[in-house]
C-alpha cells in the first residue's frame, strides 16, 4: 500500500480514503483545494495501487496497516478522516479499533457489515462480483449503464475502464466480500465524538441499512443528506462541497 502525502509542513492532518473501483487519484480535484492548509494523507489501497502489484486484502487488515503506518511516522492525532463507500467501512473499523486519536470523522455513503445470515451475504457478494466482473469484460458500454446515477463524462468512464482492467478478479471478490461482512467489535465503542454520515439524496434508499447500523453503533453521528449527487460523486463532481464539509468540521476545534 503506497501512502501519498501533500502539504507535509501543515499542522492539521487530514486522511482521505477512496472507494472501490477507483485509484487514489479519485481525489485529484480535492487535493489542490486542501494541500496548502492541511497535511493530506491519501492511501492507495491494496489491489487498487498502480505502483504495487497485489490484491485487495480486507477492511480489517487495511485499517490495522494504516494505524501502524501512522505510528511509524509519529502521527498521533488526525484532525479529520474521510472515507467514501469502501473507504467509509475502513474509517468505521479504525474508529472502533481506537488505534489513533481521531478528532472528526466523515463516512460518505459508507458500507457497513450486513446483518444477515451467512448464506445470504455470500449470494449478495456473488451477485456484485458477477455484475462488476461483467463490466470488466464488457467495457465502456456496460460501465455506462452501471454508473448512470451521475452525469459522468466519457473521460470519466474511460478512467473507470482503466481501473477495471488493472484490478484482479480476486480483488473484485474480496472487495465485496469484505466490505459487506467485515468484523466489528461488539459492542462498538468509538472515542471520536464528532462524526458525520453523508449520503446522497439519490442513494438514500440504498443506504437505509447502513444508516440504521451507524445510528445504532455510533449514536454520536450527525447525518447529512447531499443534494444533486449520486453515490461517491462528491470528490469527482463537487470537490468544493467535500472540502467545505471537512473545513467546517476542522473549524470546530
Amino acid at each position: 500500500m503506497t501512502i501519498h502525502e501533500f502539504g507535509k509542513g501543515n499542522e492539521k492532518t487530514i486522511v482521505l480514503i477512496h472507494p472501490s473501483l477507483v485509484m487514489w487519484d479519485y481525489f485529484e480535484y480535492v487535493i489542490p483545494l486542501m494541500e496548502n492548509d492541511y497535511h493530506l494523507i491519501v492511501p492507495a489501497l491494496p489491489g487498487y495501487d498502480p505502483d504495487v502489484r497485489g490484491d485487495f486484502t480486507s477492511v480489517e487488515e487495511i485499517a490495522a496497516e494504516l494505524t501502524e503506518w501512522f505510528a511509524s511516522k509519529g502521527i498521533t492525532e488526525i484532525a479529520c478522516i474521510y472515507g467514501c463507500s469502501m473507504g467509509g467501512g475502513i474509517v468505521a473499523r479504525m474508529l472502533a479499533d481506537h488505534g489513533i486519536r481521531i478528532n472528526h470523522a466523515v463516512i460518505d455513503g459508507g458500507i457497513t457489515p450486513y446483518q444477515m445470515p451467512w448464506i445470504v451475504t455470500r449470494l449478495i457478494a456473488l451477485r456484485d462480483f458477477l455484475m462488476v466482473g461483467m463490466g470488466k469484460i464488457g467495457g465502456i458500454k456496460l460501465l455506462e449503464k452501471a454508473f448512470s446515477t451521475d452525469e459522468y463524462s466519457n473521460e470519466d468512464l474511460q478512467y473507470i475502464a482503466k481501473v477495471m482492467k488493472m484490478i484482479s478478479y480476486k480483488t473484485i471478490w474480496r472487495t465485496f466480500d469484505s466490505c459487506n461482512n467485515y468484523k466489528m467489535p461488539n459492542p462498538v465503542k468509538a472515542e471520536c465524538t464528532s462524526m458525520e454520515y453523508w449520503f446522497a439524496d439519490a442513494e438514500e434508499k440504498a443506504r437505509k441499512w447502513d444508516i440504521a447500523y451507524i445510528r445504532k453503533n455510533f449514536p454520536q453521528t450527525k447525518f447529512r443528506r447531499i443534494q444533486d449527487v449520486g453515490h461517491g460523486g462528491l470528490a469527482v463532481l463537487h470537490p468544493d462541497k467535500l472540502v467545505r464539509g471537512i473545513q467546517r468540521l476542522c473549524a470546530e476545534e
